[in-house]
C-alpha cells in the first residue's frame, strides 16, 4: 500500500521500465526520421497455463517435467463428499437479484460437512450479485467459466468488523473496517478456484469515497482470510477490488497460483496479493495489473505489530508478471513491524513500473527484514539476438532534423539490412549516419549512408534497385 508517502526509508532494486532492445531502437529511430506513423500495441502477458482444478478432483501433484513450484505448501485433499449449486439455495444469476441470503444459506448448510468429507459450492454461468459472505472449513468455492460474482454497491451491506490486532485500527481510518467480500476466519482446507470465473468488487464506488475524502471506515478487501490453514486460490480472475485484493493474514500454508488480478492503474491501494504475518505462502504464475504493489509482503505496523510479533516468513514469489505505474512488482514493507524473513523472489517480469522490488520501512516501525533472495535463473546475459534481412524502401522524409542511428549489439548479428530509394530532406548532404555493429546494403539513399551499409557481396542481390 502506498498511502504513506513521507519519511519512507526504501531500497529500490531494479528499474521496471521495459527493456530497450537495440533493434527496437534502430527501427524506431528510422521511423521517426522517415516521418512514418506506426501504431504499436503493448503485448499483454497472461499467466502460464496450469491444470484447472475441476469439480470432484483433488489438487494435482507436480511431476518431474513441471516447472519448479512451491504449490506443495497446500496439502492435497480428497474429493468433496457434498457438491451443490448456488441455485439449490435460491440463487438467481441475472445480475440484479441479490444472492446474499442464498450464499449465507449455502454456507450454513455446508458447515455441517466440516470433518465429514467436506463440501463444494458451484457457481454456474451467470452474474451473481451479492454482499459479503463468509466461508467455512473443508470447503471449495468453484466458479464455472462464465460465472461472474458481482459485489454489492450498497455500503450498508458491508458490515464493520474489528481492526486487526497487528494494526490496532483501520488501515485508512480509525476504528473498525469493512469486511471483505469473500471472508474467512479460523478456517482450514479451503479451495477457491474455477474455470476462470470472475469476481468483480465494483471498486469504483469505494475509490471515489477515498478520492472525495468521504470514506468513514477502511475499505474492505476482495478476499481476506484470517488465521486460516491449508488454502488454495487458483484459476480465477479478480478485478476492481475496493482495497487490497487478496489478503491472507495470520495464515499458514497458502498457495495463490494461476490468478489474473486486474484494477485500473490509478485505482488507489488496489494491491494484488498481500501476505501479512503469514507463513509458508506460495505466490506463483500470476498476472497482475494494479494501482499499487503487485505483491506486498507485510507483518503489521508500529507498536501494534511490534507487540504482536507475528512475522511473515517462508514466502515464495515466482513467475509473477504485470504492471503498476507508481509502485513495485514486489514490495517488502513498509508494514513490517512483526518482522519479515526467508523471502524468495524468482523470475519476476514487471514493466512500466516504479520499481521491480522495493524494500521499505519508516521510523517507529521496528521489526526486521532478513534473508531475502531475488534471482532470475532463466536469464542468460550471453544470449544475444540475431537479426537478418530487414528491408526499408521507397521513403521520402521532409523536415528531417538528424541522420539515422543504427546501433546493434556487440557480439550479436545484425546483418542483411537493406535500405533503398530513401531520401531525407532537411539535413545537409554532409551529415553522417551513426552505425555500430550492423551490416547491410544501401542503394539510392540520401544522404550517403555509413560504410557498414556498403556491403557488395553476392548476397546483396535481394537488395538491388527494383
Amino acid at each position: 500500500m502506498e498511502s504513506e508517502k513521507t519519511n519512507f526509508q526504501s531500497v529500490t532494486i531494479g528499474s521496471c521500465a521495459r527493456p530497450s532492445w537495440s533493434i527496437l531502437f534502430l527501427l524506431f529511430t528510422l521511423i521517426t526520421i522517415f516521418s512514418i506513423q506506426l501504431s504499436t500495441t503493448t503485448p499483454y502477458l497472461f499467466p502460464p497455463n496450469w491444470a484447472l482444478i475441476r469439480p470432484q478432483r483433488s489438487v494435482p501433484s507436480s511431476s518431474a517435467s513441471d516447472p519448479i513450484t512451491c504449490s506443495g505448501f497446500f496439502r492435497a485433499l480428497p474429493k468433496r463428499k457434498l457438491v451443490m449449486s448456488i441455485k439449490d439455495f435460491g440463487g438467481v444469476g441475472d445480475g440484479k437479484t441479490s444472492n446474499t441470503e442464498a450464499f449465507r444459506r449455502a454456507i450454513r448448510y455446508m458447515q455441517r460437512f466440516q470433518h465429514r468429507g467436506g463440501s463444494q459450492l458451484n457457481i454456474p454461468n451467470g452474474t451473481w450479485l451479492t454482499a459479503p459472505f463468509n466461508l467455512t472449513s473443508d470447503f471449495t468455492l468453484f466458479l464455472n467459466q462464465g460465472a461472474l460474482l458481482l459485489a454489492s454497491q450498497d455500503v450498508k451491506e458491508w458490515p464493520i468488523i474489528e481492526p486487526l490486532p497487528s494494526y490496532g485500527r483501520g488501515r485508512e481510518r480509525l476504528g473498525g473496517r469493512h469486511i471483505s467480500l469473500i471472508h474467512g476466519n479460523g478456517i482450514k482446507n479451503v479451495i477457491i478456484t474455477g474455470d476462470n470465473g470472475t469476481v468483480d468488487g465494483q471498486g469504483k464506488m469505494w475509490w471515489e469515497l477515498w478520492w472525495n475524502r468521504t470514506l468513514e471506515h477502511t475499505r474492505g478487501h476482495l478476499l481476506e482470510l484470517i488465521n486460516s490453514d491449508n488454502v488454495l486460490i487458483s484459476n480465477l480472475t479478480f478485478r476492481n477490488s475496493p482495497f487490497w485484493t487478496i489478503h491472507p493474514v495470520y495464515c499458514r500454508n497458502v498457495v495463490i497460483k494461476g490468478m489474473t488480478i486486474l484494477a485500473p492503474l490509478n485505482a488507489p491501494n488496489t494491491d494484488g496479493i498481500d501476505p501479512d504475518s503469514s507463513t509458508n505462502v506460495c505466490i506463483e504464475d500470476n498476472y497482475i495489473e494494479s494501482g499499487d504493489d503487485l505483491v506486498a509482503i507485510k507483518s503489521g505496523w508500529d507498536q501494534y505489530g511490534i507487540t504482536m510479533a507475528h512475522p511473515s516468513t517462508n514466502i515464495i514469489v515466482r513467475r509473477v508478471s504485470g504492471t503498476t505505474p507508481t509502485c513495485s512488482g514486489v514490495g517488502i514493507g513498509s508494514e513490517m513491524s512483526g518482522g519479515i524473513s526467508n523471502i524468495t523472489i524468482e523470475d519476476l517480469h514487471v514493466w512500466d513500473s516504479a520499481a521491480g522490488v522495493r524494500v521499505k520501512s519508516d521510523k517507529g516501525r521496528g521489526g526486521y527484514i532478513s534473508n531475502v533472495s531475488i534471482t532470475d535463473d532463466g536469464w542468460d546475459p550471453n544470449a544475444v539476438p540475431i537479426f537478418k534481412d530487414i528491408s526499408i524502401s521507397n521513403i521520402v522524409s521532409v523536415n528531417s532534423t538528424k541522420a539515422p542511428v543504427l546501433e546493434g549489439i556487440e557480439g550479436s548479428s545484425f546483418e542483411g539490412l537493406c535500405f533503398k530509394n530513401i531520401t531525407l530532406h532537411g539535413i545537409a548532404a554532409s551529415t553522417k549516419w551513426h552505425c555500430e555493429y550492423v551490416s547491410g546494403f544501401a542503394t539510392k539513399v540520401f544522404p550517403v549512408p555509413c560504410p557498414d551499409l556498403k556491403n557488395t557481396s553476392s548476397d546483396s542481390s535481394w537488395c538491388s534497385p527494383s
